[in-house]
């Protein structure tokens, strides 16, 4: 087949506007999302996801598996957002770059992070699951994970957790002096607490099924998380079965809130399929999250907005793939969740960041 010299300079032109990460076949906001202004793509190219605002609403911190740039599994990295939209995003590797790692948070001081690892088990990446045997989409739950604080010049400078078993999922309160977890260190997998400086560790769920993402309210007052309840003897032997080899099936989670010391614990969502990622909307009053339960196979994953309550069901992106992760600024200005749109075709999940529009 041959080209005539317009076909070829419009070939070269997109190829090169695909990788220079410019290439945009269409708005970064669809119709109908209302909530949405000024966005802009931080990242192009790999999986970037679980991207996460620091108390001075500057910086974000976020993970990255890109193997074309030497990334086989999840790393932390740490950058400072662009102050106008033309602005690039830079950042930097703030992990090891050993083993893998996930759920980074900045901390109260701006001078660290904490983030869940499993380097001190091996300097590589951990084996995913086989799903031809699983014949499952599940999820690792690596018992190799602690978590640890880091310098943003990637120095360990303390370890938070060292039990045997899963711990990971970590979030700080935004007053500074908590910080919620995931663990598996009394068998299935459940929410604690402890103090910034990893003490006083308190177990604050106690229902069978998992309990992870956990976030705090805007006042530290509350939590929210997603979660799992098996309830036939099926599924409970489904889930046990799956614990016992490391894994867990996020097909069917909802999302709850509670006190911050796990007491009045309550489900929000009671919508089948995968209810995931919540956080707290700046009032305090509403929770955002991402959520498939529109869609009999599964996908796509849309944001949506409701309140504690479980009343007001809005959603609020509509771009037919992956959204998720979702977080505002602490000041309440902005939204930040990874998309894979604008992707080019491809399977890469990046991050977006807008201004937030009630």
């Amino acid at each position: 087949m041959t080209f005539n010299n317009t076909t070829t300079l419009l070939l070269a032109a997109s190829l090169l506007a695909a990788m220079s990460g410019k290439a945009q076949e269409k708005p970064l906001i669809n119709p109908g999302e209302k909530h949405f202004r000024n966005m802009q793509q931080l990242t192009f190219g790999g999986d970037n996801a679980e991207a996460y605002f620091g108390y001075d609403n500057e910086h974000v911190t976020f993970q990255r598996t890109a193997p074309a740039d030497g990334v086989p599994c999840d790393q932390i990295y740490y950058g400072t957002l662009p102050s106008k939209k033309n602005k690039k995003f830079n950042y930097k590797l703030v992990s090891t770059g050993k083993g893998r790692t996930t759920c980074a948070f900045l901390m109260p001081d701006k001078k660290h992070l904490l983030y869940a690892s499993t380097h001190m088990a091996a300097d590589t990446c951990p084996p995913v699951p086989d799903r031809s045997k699983t014949k499952k989409y599940v999820w690792p739950i690596y018992d190799s994970y602690d978590i640890y604080v880091a310098d943003f010049d990637g120095n360990i400078t303390g370890q938070l957790t060292n039990s045997p078993g899963y711990d990971a999922e970590a979030t700080i309160s935004p007053d500074g002096k908590k910080i919620v977890f995931t663990s598996m260190r009394n068998g299935d997998i459940d929410l604690y607490t402890m103090n910034i400086d990893g003490t006083n560790v308190r177990q604050i769920t106690t229902t069978l099924g998992y309990d992870g993402g956990a976030c705090f309210s805007p006042d530290s007052k509350m939590i929210t998380w997603r979660a799992s309840r098996p309830q036939t003897d099926e599924q409970i032997k489904e889930y046990k079965d799956l614990l016992a080899q490391g894994l867990v099936m996020p097909t069917n989670m909802e999302v709850f809130v509670a006190n911050a010391d796990g007491s009045n614990a309550r489900q929000v969502t009671k919508l089948g399929r995968a209810n995931w990622a919540p956080a707290f909307a700046p009032d305090g009053k509403r929770l955002i999250f991402a959520s498939n339960h529109e869609h009999e196979r599964g996908f796509p994953f849309n944001l949506y907005l409701i309140n504690i309550d479980g009343s007001g069901l809005e959603r609020i992106s509509d771009d037919g793939g992956f959204d998720a992760f979702p977080m505002f600024s602490p000041d309440g200005k902005k939204l930040i969740f990874s998309s894979n749109r604008n992707n080019g075709g491809t399977r890469d999940t990046n991050v977006f960041i807008c201004d937030w529009v009630e």
